[in-house]
């Protein structure tokens, strides 16, 4: 495996809306029903972002059980600096909800964050041409110290989620967020 993975074309990369912001599109093969369920299904979500029940409902709770060690085909070990990170279950609450279209959650209300505030994680799924679908997700109410560790892993959870979508399999998880994250570190101030 290379030492560093390689990272997709420049328009892949988030985008800093405003302060605390930062939006990402993906295009996947569809239809959309299939895309929602990678967003909802624990089992399908747990192949490219974490797994954990959903109560797919306005007010639902909602719990991420992140496995980042287990989303590469090969071992990928888990950086020291964030051996902590794999089998912790981030908490929130679906703030809105319209089904194959748009699925909005808090993020972090547990304080697994770290004592960051809760933020918000929004994604919108529209057809395209071609039978694709594209994905806008938009992560809000962000600290900076929570955006540069935030920028690069939904880059690495998007990348993998492609990825499983076409069939592919993930290269390594943790060279590709590494990577990243000096990207990010200089795009978030």
């Amino acid at each position: 495996m290379n030492q560093t993975a390689p990272l997709l074309d420049s328009h892949d990369y988030g985008e800093v809306l405003e302060s605390g912001a930062v939006r990402f599109t993906r295009l996947l093969p569809g239809p959309v029903a299939r895309v929602w369920r990678y967003i909802t299904e624990p089992e399908l979500r747990a192949k490219w972002l974490a797994g954990g029940p959903m109560e797919l409902r306005l007010g639902g709770k909602v719990a991420l059980e992140f496995w980042n060690d287990r989303l590469s085909a090969e071992p990928d070990p888990t950086p020291a600096e964030y051996c902590g990170c794999d089998g912790t279950a981030l908490l929130g609450r679906i703030t809105a909800l319209e089904p194959q279209h748009l699925l909005a959650f808090t993020w972090g209300e547990d304080g697994s964050e770290g004592g960051q505030p809760v933020s918000e994680v929004t994604f919108e799924l529209s057809e395209q041409p071609g039978g694709k679908v594209l994905l806008v997700l938009t992560h809000r109410r962000l600290t900076t110290d929570l955006m540069r560790n935030v920028g690069p892993g939904w880059h690495t959870h998007l990348d993998t989620l492609v990825m499983t979508a076409e069939g592919r399999p993930v290269d390594s998880f943790w060279q590709r967020f590494l990577a990243l994250r000096a990207y990010y570190a200089t795009l978030i101030k």
